[in-house]
């Protein structure tokens, strides 16, 4: 794949997912795996990029009210710890892709059935996600996401949603501050296996970061709840498929 085909796809990755609140780590994963980059330096430059991601997903949902602190500290009591366990450990690519796309078309199995009845899922929705299976489904998903370099809440949000723990806009809300939180986490834990960066790294920082701006503004101000489950599911099928088929190109 060429320098610029690299940086459009990143650009396209950070508008569609920052739009569903997610950092797009499947997409970048994808991307970097078609272009032939090592396992460990996808892993690392994934999370970067969604550290950078989620932190703009993050001020922006704060800024009309949907992030709060009792909606998202029970997933990371042990979503962040067990994130920087996983980060330091490392998988063979055709081990780790199929199993998180597999989960990956699962979860958007669940939110295209979800979709066509999202205003009323959201009338029925708890005010906040139960602290004890919040903690429990923190540490899961966390270990997860730090062992395949993905931000976690794009398995978070389908769970969310599954369960009526939180409203549309707020699951997005809520996988925003986890991706944030457990790509931080386990960045720190990929730094500990002294991780190879790209040289194009800064560069696609700021294209990835125009990206978020736009598709995140775009996500909450304009997206109603249903078109919002119908691009999360859309983006769940496309991760997934791209996880499965990579190993074998």
């Amino acid at each position: 794949m060429s320098e610029i085909l690299i940086a459009a796809s990143f650009v396209i990755v950070a508008i569609l997912y920052s739009a569903v609140g997610q950092a797009g780590g499947t997409g970048y994963i994808a991307v970097m795996g078609l272009a032939g980059f090592a396992p460990n330096a996808i892993k690392s430059t994934a999370l970067t990029l969604n550290i950078l991601v989620a932190a703009i997903g993050c001020f922006q949902f704060y800024r009309i009210g949907l992030l709060t602190w009792r909606s998202c500290y029970p997933f990371a009591i042990l979503g962040v710890p067990f994130s920087l366990l996983g980060g330091a450990m490392n998988l063979p690519a055709a081990i780790y892709q199929p199993v998180v796309g597999t989960l990956l078309l699962i979860a958007a199995l669940q939110m295209a059935r979800s979709a066509r009845s999202a205003k009323l899922r959201d009338q029925e929705a708890a005010r906040e996600p139960p602290f004890l299976r919040s903690l429990l489904t923190g540490g899961v998903i966390g270990f997860g996401s730090g062992i395949t370099g993905v931000g976690g809440g794009i398995f978070l949000a389908p769970l969310i949603l599954m369960f009526a723990w939180a409203e549309t806009r707020q699951a997005a809300a809520i996988s925003a501050m986890f991706n944030l939180m457990n790509s931080a986490a386990a960045l720190m834990g990929v730094w500990a296996t002294m991780p190879a960066f790209p040289p194009q790294l800064p560069t696609w920082l700021v294209i990835v970061g125009i990206g978020a701006v736009l598709g995140s503004w775009f996500g909450i101000r304009h997206l109603p709840a249903s078109a919002l489950r119908v691009l999360l599911s859309l983006l769940l099928i496309m991760a997934g498929v791209r996880m499965i088929i990579i190993p074998y190109l």
